[in-house]
Formats: C-alpha cells, sequence, structure tokens
C-alpha cells in the first residue's frame, strides 16, 4: 500500500489539505477521495514517502528502549 496525500476543495468551495489515504495506486486514492468528498475537485495529489516498519523487535531493542527512557527521566 502506497500512503497519498491530497489538497482538495469540497464542491462548497472549502479547501480541506492534508488529507491522506493509503491505497494500491493513485487511482484508487483518488476513487475513495471522491466517495468520501462526492463532487470534490482535487487540487493536488503528491505520493507521500513511506518507511518500512521493522517487523521484527528483538528483546534487547526494547530494553534499550526503556532504558533510554530511565535516563531522560533522571
Amino acid at each position: 500500500m502506497i500512503k497519498f496525500g491530497f489538497r482538495i476543495r469540497t464542491r462548497s468551495g472549502t479547501p480541506v489539505d492534508h488529507l491522506a489515504v493509503q491505497a494500491q495506486d493513485q487511482a484508487r486514492a483518488e476513487r475513495r477521495i471522491h466517495q468520501m468528498y462526492p463532487h470534490c475537485e482535487i487540487i493536488e495529489c503528491t505520493q507521500m514517502a513511506t518507511v518500512p516498519k521493522d517487523e521484527t523487535v528483538s528483546l534487547e531493542s526494547i530494553i534499550s528502549l526503556i532504558a533510554r527512557q530511565d535516563d531522560e527521566a533522571r
């Protein structure tokens, strides 16, 4: 899934910025925007950079995170 950022103008003329939609491609993201905001005008569409999540979390990384938080609290 790719994340897309949108700027739109609603049918009443109100601008809406910073809409984010995840979809497989831009056409599907635009379709989803038009479902949420019927008769809107898409002003801008940008593909947002996605950072892959680290699926594996080790015990060492959790312990280091807790230790770091303890050090910051002191």
